[in-house]
This record gives C-alpha cells, structure tokens and sequence, in this order.
C-alpha cells in the first residue's frame, strides 16, 4: 500500500482514530512528498512527533516518500541523531574520553548500569532515563564526568551516582502530584 501525498488513502489516516502523531505524520509525508533530498527532514520531523522512529512509522515514510525501507533504515542506523528505539525523558552521558576513563568512568557506568537495570545504550523502565557513554565532554579538570541533559555532573564516584539519579526521579514525581 503507498502512502499518498494527498493523503487520500493514506493507511496513516486509518490509524488517526488510535493516535494523532500518524495524521501529523501523514502531513509532513505530503509535504515533502516527491521532493528530492526529503529523506533526512521526513525522519527529522517523524522522530520528533513520535520521540523515535518505530518499524510502522519507517514503512509509512519509506511508502509515502517511494524510496526503498533498506534506504530509511540505512539512514536511521548511519546517523546518531536517529534511533528506532524508544529513549528517556532524560538522556544521561558517561565521558569515557581518556581523562575520564582514567579516573575512574568505567566504575560510574557500571554503577549505573546496576541502578537503572539497562546497558548502554538501553532505556529505564520506567521511561525516565536512556544511558549513553560519550566522548571527551571538554571538562578534563573534572574527571570522571556524566551529563544528565544540560546538567553536568564531575568528579564523580560510584557512590553518587544513585544520589543524582533520585533528584530526576523526585522532580518527576513532584511533577505528577
């Protein structure tokens, strides 16, 4: 079935009833529809609607752009910017550039590892947290160090690491109370 740009029988309107993120999709599908280089800005736009890029929503793009789904997956796995998988509300950074793997990173992010109950690259249950390890941050001075979004964390143990993670945890449920 191919999405069309027009939208008239688009099979993402059939899913509008279940969740508007599909008609949202189906727009920027129509937008961009038969333009060349529309690829990247389509899977731009889908991940931000959708938070990431599921297997349906692939296929709604590789259908409604007529480009083959090997194409959209290549481009979703060749850029760091995309992931097909689900991510927390919060991201959290582990620098493993040298100055921190020195001083002791490794420790930090087996720690959480332990406390959230993931691997790299793996996001918590609970939806709130997605662990990634990164290269040198710019703060040498401050080895080891972890981001949690904007916020950075520095000359860190493995004891403080179930410490930062309760302030996030907290603040998300004084925000649902």
């Amino acid at each position: 079935m191919k999405v069309e740009a027009a939208n008239k029988g688009c099979c993402c309107q059939s899913m509008k009833a279940q969740d508007e993120r599909y008609q949202k999709l189906a727009d920027i599908i129509a937008r961009y529809a038969g333009q060349p280089g529309a690829l990247i800005p389509v899977l731009h736009q889908a991940q931000e609607v959708f938070g990431y890029l599921p297997n349906d929503v692939q296929v709604l793009i590789a259908e409604g752009l007529d480009v083959p789904l090997s194409e959209v997956d290549g481009v979703i796995t060749f850029y760091s910017l995309f992931t097909s998988q689900p991510r927390g509300k919060y991201t959290i950074g582990v620098c493993m550039g040298t100055a921190c793997y020195v001083k002791g990173a490794a420790a930090v992010l087996e720690e959480l590892k332990q406390q959230l109950g993931i691997d790299v690259n793996g996001t918590s249950a609970d939806g709130l947290f997605t662990l990634e390890v990164t290269r040198c941050v710019g703060a040498c001075g401050l080895a080891p160090v972890m981001n949690i979004g904007d916020d950075v964390y520095g000359r860190l143990k493995p004891e403080d690491v179930r410490e930062i993670l309760d302030k996030y945890i907290q603040a998300e449920r004084q925000a649902d109370a």
